[in-house]
């Protein structure tokens, strides 16, 4: 037999372990998708043999390539790879225990739960957005340190699924304007979803899709694992994206559910089980890999070591400060001493009490930090004179230069909160971008996952009220900062104030763990921290910010952003009555939330009226206020108008905070 064909043949073996792995984890949990690893077994052993730059024994290497699975139900596709391939805590018995309680291996793949697994899939086209964000980030850090050190690609595999979702359009048309020439997409071409035959629901031409949005496109058997590694070959010489749509059968090897919706979503039953080991020449048991190709997939886990080593050689030669810039970013540490000159800048800003938007307050916070640390990396979604994220210190990041640091995102809210989430999961990056508040609706499922994969990015959310004014109820946010406080792990914030906003900027960008919000507003605040501080006063989500001063505390005024001022003013004009009054700014309730009982009760005051004034609904407040509090907000949509004007029409004033005091005193 020719060595091609017997190399082939070889490949068709490591593919048929994946596919026994997959069909039998799936079995044995009674829950799962077996139909596309099964499919996509040929190509995926293509591309871990022959063309993924990884070593197994060191999954965290930084020029390492990418390999994201889009199409994350069909998780035990990577499972499978990462126990073959010989990444350390990936076991057998991980893979018995597929979508068990407290595994490794949940329905869809979880960043963090495994090496090897470069971001949680599972909300179709995500994946993909995520891999022109990793794509982009190389790009970035390439131009920033050079090929010696970043030199890889990014490769997906997305399904029928991914390129239905719209996220599939915004992360193609970006990747195609940009030119990420080192982003490569296997689309698992099989024309079955779960409802049945995809014709059933789209008769899209996903080849001419993708050349219109600017990538290189090919086809090919994916069965077939020469076409597939000559389509490879050829994907990587181009100057564009590449897309290689690969035509394969859903539940490969099947006798009877190969190729329809019945091997999709359920465990394929024994008896069809015994057919595919059958069809596919695998008399082996259960979760019993032959040596012979054991061996050869700890061999493909291990052949990158080289490449690895040599890496790290040349990362030791690089001169002393590229190597400390380079491992500091990579390690996602701030730069040593940024805080001293935000700390400075907010001095002045006590100082000087400007009366400033918040997303102008933002912009100049901005300018500090973004000359103080060169990782950070902003953009925004067509907004960029209203966000007000650009800086001197951000220059636009085109297909043409990379050394930039602002991204024009264009009218990709979705996108854009995607592609951060890849670039902060690749590494080296600290993203941040923005939009009007009222588009997080857009932006949602990726800020869900930012939380959810514990990602450092920061979502600047400009208009953050009924203050926008004159565009309407359309784009005035009245239930988003309840919505987003409702997700875990994301703190919002909504500063009073350019200190706060200072200060919120110093949080969002010290907290790796947690992605942040910024509510900014559109109309100007003044400075009501006038008094130099350099604790950050944020830091614990709430605090008194004016306490009584006509007698003992009798009403607590808390309220956040812009009602911070009315909130004052209503003070003012109670004490002036002699009702002891204090206001508390809570710019973050998920941090004051984690503050101990001693400390909310100091600040919240024990027993007298709490009242709470938020330019928005009152879902959340209710811990703060407890029983007997008062809110004053918003109770249905905005309307367009000046937005003084909107705030008497909506009784959001002080003095209605002054008489509903002092009618229920």
């Amino acid at each position: 037999m020719p060595a091609a064909q017997t190399d082939q043949a070889a490949l068709k073996h490591m593919a048929n372990a994946i596919r026994a792995l997959s069909m039998d984890s799936v079995e044995r949990a009674k829950s799962g998708h077996p139909g596309m690893p099964m499919g996509m077994a040929d190509v995926a052993t293509v591309l871990f043999t022959k063309f993924l730059k990884y070593d197994a024994a060191a999954p965290n290497w930084p020029d390492r390539d990418r390999f994201v699975l889009s199409a994350g139900h069909g998780s035990m596709l990577q499972y499978s790879l990462l126990y073959l391939t010989g990444y350390k805590d990936m076991s057998l018995d991980d893979l018995k225990n597929f979508r068990q309680i407290g595994s490794k291996t949940a329905g869809h793949p979880e960043f963090g739960h495994a090496s090897g697994i470069e971001t949680t899939t599972g909300p179709l086209g995500q994946g993909l957005a995520n891999a022109v964000g990793m794509a982009l980030a190389e790009r970035l850090l390439a131009a920033r340190f050079g090929d010696d050190l970043v030199d890889h690609y990014t490769y997906v595999i997305a399904g029928d699924g991914c390129l239905m979702e719209g996220i599939s359009h915004e992360a193609i048309s970006m990747a195609g304007h940009l030119k990420l020439s080192k982003l490569i997409v296997l689309f698992d071409d099989n024309g079955i979803s779960i409802d049945g035959p995809t014709s059933l629901s789209v008769s899209d031409d996903q080849a001419a899709r993708f050349k219109a949005s600017g990538w290189d496109v090919r086809s090919v058997d994916g069965h077939d694992p020469d076409a597939i590694e000559k389509a490879i070959k050829a994907a990587k010489r181009t100057k564009k994206p590449s897309m290689i749509a690969c035509k394969t059968t859903i539940g490969y090897g099947a006798p009877k559910k190969a190729g329809t919706a019945g091997s999709h979503g359920a465990p394929l039953g024994s008896e069809e089980i015994d057919g595919a080991r059958k069809a596919l020449g695998w008399s082996d048991a259960p979760y019993d890999i032959p040596a012979d190709v054991l061996d050869a997939w700890r061999a493909a886990g291990a052949q990158g070591a080289k490449a690895r080593e040599a890496w790290e050689i040349r990362l030791a030669d690089a001169d002393a400060e590229k190597h400390a810039q380079f491992t500091r970013a990579l390690a996602g540490k701030l730069p040593e001493g940024w805080e001293i000159a935000l700390t400075k800048y907010k001095k002045k800003l006590s100082e000087d009490a400007p009366k400033l938007a918040t997303r102008a307050a933002s912009q100049k916070a901005l300018e500090v930090l973004t000359e103080a640390i060169p990782e950070m990396i902003g953009g925004s979604a067509d907004l960029t004179g209203s966000n007000n994220t650009k800086t001197p210190a951000t220059a636009p990041i085109s297909a043409d230069d990379f050394s930039g640091r602002y991204v024009y995102y264009g009218v990709r809210e979705h996108g854009m909160a995607a592609a951060m989430n890849g670039m902060a999961l690749h590494g080296g990056i600290i993203p941040y971008g923005g939009t009007f508040l009222v588009f997080t609706d857009y932006c949602r499922p990726s800020i869900r996952l930012s939380a959810l994969m514990g990602q450092r990015v920061i979502y600047v959310m400009t208009h953050d009220s009924i203050g926008l004014g004159e565009d309407g109820p359309t784009h005035q946010p009245v239930e988003h900062l309840a919505a987003l406080r409702a997700i875990p792990n994301l703190n919002v914030f909504r500063p009073c104030d350019a200190v706060e906003t200072a200060e919120c900027w110093a949080l969002a960008l010290s907290t790796e763990g947690t992605p942040s919000v910024l509510a900014l507003t559109r109309q100007g605040l003044p400075t009501i921290r006038t008094i130099p501080q350099d604790e950050n006063l944020c830091a614990r989500g709430g605090y008194v910010m004016l306490e009584a001063a006509a007698g003992p505390r009798q009403v607590t005024l808390l309220a956040t952003g812009s009602e911070v001022e009315i909130a004052a003013e209503a003070r003012a004009a109670l004490e002036a009555d002699g009702i002891g009054t204090a206001v508390v700014s809570v710019p973050c309730f998920e941090l004051f939330a984690k503050q101990d009982a001693d400390y909310r009760e100091s600040v919240l005051g024990k027993g007298g009226l709490r009242i709470g004034i938020e330019a928005a609904i009152q879902q959340g407040w209710e811990p703060l206020l407890g029983q007997d509090g008062l809110f004053i907000g918003m109770s249905g949509f905005g309307a367009s108008g000046p937005y003084e004007a909107l705030y008497k029409h909506f009784g959001i004033t002080a003095s209605a905070v002054v008489d509903a005091a002092k009618k229920r005193l």
